[in-house]
């Protein structure tokens, strides 16, 4: 199953995450989490991992607005974004909105999952 967006660009994994989330805060998203995989695997468990970071992002008024149609939705919430080195390359890879209307039975849902997928869609051309 596609659950995703993703794309392979030629920009170093620092600035990747710089870019993201400029990007990212062009389109109304602020990034309330990030969690850098590698160093947590190696605080936690003490193995080596490539260079990896979760990006939490949230567009607070359209998370509000879709909060309201749909109360249970916080468990899918944030949009996560993804940062990471495969192969010498950086890819970013973003969460499709789209595939939270498949789990629920909201059609009230859709409209609001559509606009967050054309805000993210948009982030993933512009890097």
């Amino acid at each position: 199953m596609q659950y995703g967006f993703s794309k392979t660009i030629d920009l170093t994994y620092e600035q990747a995450l710089e870019k993201v989330t400029a990007e990212l805060k062009k389109e109304g998203f602020g990034v309330l989490t990030t969690i850098d995989v590698k160093e947590t695997l190696k605080q936690k468990i003490n193995v080596d991992f490539k260079k990896y970071t979760i990006l939490g992002a949230c567009n607070p008024p359209i998370a509000h607005k879709a909060l309201q149609t749909e109360e249970e939705l916080g468990l899918l919430l944030p949009c996560n974004v993804i940062v990471y080195e495969k192969d010498g390359k950086t890819r970013v890879s973003i969460f499709d909105p789209m595939v939270m209307t498949w789990i629920m039975e909201n059609d009230q849902m859709k409209p609001i999952a559509t606009e967050v997928q054309e805000k993210l869609q948009r982030v993933l051309k512009a890097i």
